[in-house]
């Protein structure tokens, strides 16, 4: 059988809390007996894709797909573009911009997740820096995110008030810029234009992303969104599901 490729989210999906979801195991030994295409694809500003296969193996679960979060593309949009960056980020990953970093004169200022450190004096420097003229890039622009069944405020609250104050739109590189998902098929040598499946929990950066490309979205409610769906909302998942034996059977049904 011919799968479309997949591409998966990980937090809220594969992840839930600090484990992995229960049927996990079985959904990678679905994609790798029927040989399927497919990568995750995360948004993430907490994990490398390194880091996502070393959280399965020290569950022992070995990930045979490759894993690109928004950290990953970030630090190498950034790499690729510019020699002295601002980074807000967790203090274990700041380490990947070594040499790169100037607090004083950067050519960018890189968002990606500080926790709850965010305060007014790191917004209001950040403001004055864009609107001096550093480039403003955004790891994501989520709205919020449920890591323990809390919705919690996420950075892209931050991101849209920086851009509104300063009259600048951040530099997107991860969902839902359409140039992350296509960047991901081309990893698996997957064409955008053959269709392709994304899953995860966000109904605007997964699902909705993956449509207005000309991808299939497929909602899960395992992670920030909730089961009924909001009936106000505009946006439609081709498909719904509760867990990811219930993916599987919507992929085979699909195919």
């Amino acid at each position: 059988m011919n799968y479309k490729p997949l591409l998966i989210d990980f937090d809220g999906v594969l992840k839930i809390g600090n484990s992995p979801a229960s049927d996990v195991e079985e959904f990678f030994q679905f994609i790798e007996d029927n040989k399927i295409s497919a990568c995750i694809l995360s948004n993430s500003t907490l994990r490398t894709g390194e880091m996502v296969k070393e959280f399965f193996a020290g569950h022992k679960i070995e990930l045979k797909i490759p894993a690109v979060t928004s950290f990953d593309a970030t630090f190498s949009f950034v790499k690729r573009n510019y020699k002295r960056v601002q980074v807000y980020c967790r203090d274990y990953l700041i380490h990947h911009f070594e040499g790169m970093i100037d607090e004083k004169n950067p050519e960018a200022i890189v968002i990606g997740d500080i926790e709850d450190k965010w305060n007014y004096q790191i917004v209001n420097d950040i403001f004055k820096k864009v609107s001096a003229g550093a480039d403003l890039i955004a790891m994501h622009k989520n709205k919020y995110w449920s890591p323990h069944g809390e919705l919690l405020i996420d950075a892209g609250a931050f991101i849209a008030g920086i851009e509104f104050a300063s009259g600048k739109e951040a530099i997107l590189i991860g969902k839902p810029s359409p140039h992350y998902f296509k960047a991901a098929l081309e990893s698996i040598e997957a064409k955008i234009d053959e269709g392709f499946f994304m899953f995860g929990d966000d109904i605007e950066n997964d699902i909705k992303a993956a449509q207005d490309i000309g991808g299939n979205g497929i909602l899960i409610y395992t992670g920030k969104t909730k089961y009924p769906l909001d009936k106000s909302t505009n946006i439609k998942p081709d498909f719904e599901a509760q867990s990811l034996n219930e993916v599987i059977s919507i992929i085979r049904q699909e195919q």
